[in-house]
């Protein structure tokens, strides 16, 4: 006998954990579908930072354990060319993926049905669509949720055409740091940015996760460009190369444990306008990490369509494609879609470009950086010398905007 659903959602990483606990929540019937038992380690999201993307998770209902269990900095170092241009207050929580994933699974509640398996073909309808399973199983369910990142196998059988619009746009590397010859790093976290647009490297992030520092390097390089082998083999001599102001903040350093490298194309799908089936996150379309867009782009993804477009659906009858079109048309959901583009371009470009108006571009951010970080230095020593009730008042009011 088949399962019975409302919503069967094929994929548990971030965006399909979210969805099942979404609908969960909402008393919605669902069924997540997923091979791992527990998501297994992963090298993507690994940072959750500023007010909008902390507060786009928080609108999903599914954050609360995850930033609990994620490690808070409350002050991020913007440095450049050895020096330290601004220590900005920010709110930025570092977490492993998989750590990230298993929080919001905690967040699912026990009503949605979580299958362990692979889903292997689906069959659509306006009315039911069926879904076979790695296991002989099957489910018929009003509306199929698409959330399996980068597997292609269900898209290309369902007639989706896939296509790679920039070519391993961005290389991600992530490694942990220890200081050597010291207890801990001068700073709580740190953004560390190109000295040289010949580097091809735009920056390092620096942040805690647990007693770690964690480094996250993005570099614009080809796969085979022999880079990518030496920042593997030899991490500090290329890391020294590629921003060698770098050790005037840190001082010495040692890489530890292994070196990550993920190289991300920018792929769009078309053909996704079918009855019955939504694609959401990189399923439906990727996106750079170097921007750290992504997670926006996937919270905004399910938040529209768990809070707004599958309540309306669910309320008539059938699961017509006209129905569907209605999330992909989300102004909410085109928006974030663009922005997130746009940036992944254009960071790419101010980070390698070497003509005039490119280096402007750099030079007017480092004067920006640098003002900013002025003020900040400004309305430090300000309140600084007010007196200790002063200072508590300005903190109540602070916490209380």
């Amino acid at each position: 006998m088949p399962h019975y659903t409302d919503i069967a959602i094929i994929g548990g990483g971030l965006a399909g954990s979210i969805t099942a606990g979404m609908l969960g929540r909402a008393g919605i019937a669902a069924i997540l579908v997923d091979p791992h038992e527990i998501y297994p380690p992963d090298f993507r999201i690994e940072k959750i930072s500023g007010a909008e993307q902390i507060g786009r998770f928080r609108r999903t209902g599914t954050a609360d354990k995850a930033l609990h269990r994620a490690t808070l900095a409350a002050e991020n170092w913007i440095a450049r060319f050895g020096y330290v241009l601004d220590r900005a207050p920010v709110h930025q929580y570092g977490i492993l993926y998989d750590a990230l994933v298993a929080a919001v699974r905690e967040e699912i509640p026990d009503s949605v049905l979580r299958i362990v398996g692979k889903a292997v073909a689906i069959t659509l309808s306006d009315d039911r669509q069926s879904v076979m399973l790695s296991n002989g199983e099957t489910i018929s369910a009003r509306l199929v949720v698409l959330a399996n990142g980068l597997n292609v196998g269900l898209r290309h059988q369902l007639g989706i055409t896939r296509t790679i619009t920039s070519p391993a746009h961005s290389i991600s590397v992530g490694f942990d740091l220890e200081p050597v010859g010291r207890p801990a790093f001068p700073f709580p976290a740190m953004t560390y940015f190109q000295e040289r647009a010949s580097a091809r490297v735009p920056y390092v992030t620096l942040f805690p996760i647990g007693e770690r520092m964690r480094a996250n390097l993005f570099a614009y390089r080809e796969v085979d460009d022999p880079w990518l082998r030496s920042i593997r083999h030899k991490p500090v001599e290329t890391l020294d190369a590629a921003l060698p102001g770098l050790r005037r903040i840190t001082g010495d350093y040692a890489v530890t444990g292994e070196v990550k490298v993920r190289p991300a194309d920018l792929v769009v799908n078309s053909g996704t306008r079918m009855p019955g089936v939504v694609l959401v996150g990189d399923a439906f379309c990727t996106t750079c990490p170097v921007t750290g867009t992504g997670s926006d782009k996937l919270f905004t993804d399910v938040e529209r369509l768990c809070n707004v477009h599958i309540p309306r659906w669910l309320a008539t009858d059938g699961m017509s494609e006209g129905k569907i079109a209605a999330f992909y048309d989300d102004p909410l959901k085109t928006a974030c879609d663009a922005w997130s583009l746009d940036k992944a371009w254009r960071f790419r470009e101010v980070s390698t470009g070497t003509g005039p108006y490119w280096l402007a571009q750099r030079w007017a951010r480092f004067a920006f950086s640098l003002g900013r970080g002025l003020r900040h230095r400004i309305a430090s020593r300000e309140t600084n010398s007010r007196s200790p009730d002063e200072r508590s008042d300005i903190r109540g009011l602070t916490q209380g905007s």
